[in-house]
């Protein structure tokens, strides 16, 4: 009777601590499903002080429990106030009955699981796949095996599984620097008396209309989605990836003057917000709408410019070039204020400047072909003095030039390809020339004369 009394007694603290437990998870808010790469080192510095702190109040409630337990059996049992009965075996026959509070042998509920058998630990050790590491995970439920301390994928904020997804996305504060710490480096190339100084601005708004899709015509024809990460437009109306010549000579334009060329670039986004979080591709966040966007055709310094043929498809940047060579990569980022330095990274502006994304085209055109196998060899950059290569002639080159407000902090992001990582140096865009002959002839004249149009 009296053994079972402590069976009773130890089953009621076992509820009862079950119960805390139960209360405990269930109250837990949910964390926040953004991806903010400013969070990403403090946010590692304040896990582990909080996993230290998980680790000293366990200890601590174990022994607690410990010594409750033990203490409830002494006062409940005389026999083990009695040094002659605790020499004696228990009625009814000897029992090996080991002590509750040896947790090599009898584990209590109240035991932590190792750090082998975490779930959250597992993942972090696992390869990432390149397509389905990046989305962004959904909370797990509370875990099926009772802990007296919740574990640190339950306590509020990130936890260690939602942030090793979350710094999987990209990008990386090493992604990112202060615009006032890049050295000056753009040099201006004199234009020679052969050369052409003017410039004809194509004036086509700033997506206003939010026209947005992940297509790319020009290197994904005939697909959705070519692209895995969605693009702004400006000029055409109806571009997406079943655009041909004659659907887009057809369309309607947001351009001044009726150029209905397509202009378009990965968009940009604000990673601080909850938004767009069930993207397969890991493109998360706010889309930025650019503050103003400038489409600028500009001569060449050593010689003038010819007409760029109808529906001639030019792509700058390599969006993939993360993980290729690099020989292909275009980006440029600097702030206002700062045009005299650019750099491949994020840059970061001081208060009063805004971000500034520019895209420089290619602008040697091989005379005969619109289009190419890799997109690229029918028109390729002039050298370092401006010079086209042999074989090629200077063609009006357009410059892209976007304008953002950011947030302040490293988390604002370029939509990416989802091995890319959302790496600055991605940055790309595309055109295709749907100018009527005497608009091109417009422009080349206004250009070849030193002219502002």
């Amino acid at each position: 009777m009296k053994r079972a009394f402590v069976s009773m007694s130890a089953l009621a603290l076992a509820a009862s601590t079950l119960t805390a437990i139960t209360f405990t998870v269930s109250t837990v808010p949910a964390f926040g499903d953004h991806c903010d790469p400013a969070e990403q080192s403090q946010t590692q510095a304040q896990r582990q002080q909080t996993q230290d702190q998980q680790g000293q109040d366990q200890n601590q409630q174990n022994q607690q429990g410990q010594d409750q337990q033990g203490q409830d059996q002494q006062n409940q049992d005389p026999a083990a106030q009695d040094p002659a009965a605790q020499d004696l075996p228990p009625a009814g026959g000897a029992v090996n009955q080991a002590s509750p509070a040896d947790p090599a042998e009898s584990p209590s509920p109240e035991t932590p699981e190792s750090p082998e058998a975490s779930p959250t630990q597992a993942s972090e050790d696992e390869p990432a796949n390149e397509s389905l590491s990046r989305r962004r995970p959904t909370q797990a439920p509370p875990s099926a095996t009772p802990s007296a301390t919740p574990t640190p994928s339950a306590t509020p904020g990130h936890d260690e599984g939602e942030e090793a997804e979350c710094a999987d996305l990209g990008p990386f504060a090493e992604d990112f620097i202060d615009i006032r710490q890049v050295q000056r480096n753009v040099q201006t190339v004199r234009t020679q008396r052969s050369g052409s100084s003017g410039t004809f601005t194509s004036r086509c708004g700033r997506n206003e209309n939010r026209h947005n899709n992940p297509d790319n015509f020009i290197v994904a024809p005939g697909v959705s989605n070519g692209a895995h990460h969605l693009h702004d437009y400006v000029g055409n109306l109806s571009t997406d990836g079943f655009s041909t010549d004659q659907s887009l000579a057809a369309a309607g334009t947001t351009c001044a003057a009726g150029d209905r060329s397509t202009y378009f670039w990965p968009v940009l986004r604000d990673r601080t917000t909850d938004a767009n979080v069930d993207d397969a591709d890991g493109n998360v966040g706010t889309v930025l709408t650019a503050r103003q966007v400038s489409l600028q055709f500009r001569g060449n310094p050593v010689s003038r410019v010819t007409a760029m043929p109808r529906f001639i498809r030019i792509i700058t940047g390599d969006a993939k070039a993360a993980t290729n060579s690099g020989a292909n990569g275009r980006a440029q980022w600097t702030c206002t204020g700062f045009t005299n330095r650019v750099t491949t990274k994020y840059a970061l502006c001081p208060r009063g400047s805004q971000l500034l994304r520019i895209l420089d085209f290619p602008s040697c055109w091989d005379g005969q072909n619109t289009d190419s196998a890799n997109h690229r060899t029918h028109v390729l950059f002039p050298d370092a003095r401006g010079a086209c290569p042999s074989g090629t002639k200077a063609i009006p080159q357009l410059r892209m030039t976007l304008t953002y407000t950011t947030p302040r902090t490293a988390s604002f992001a370029v939509d990416a390809f989802p091995e890319q990582l959302h790496n600055p140096v991605t940055d790309h865009a595309d055109f295709a020339n749907v100018m009527s002959n005497q608009l091109m002839r417009s422009a080349v004249d206004c250009i070849n004369r030193g002219r502002r149009c």
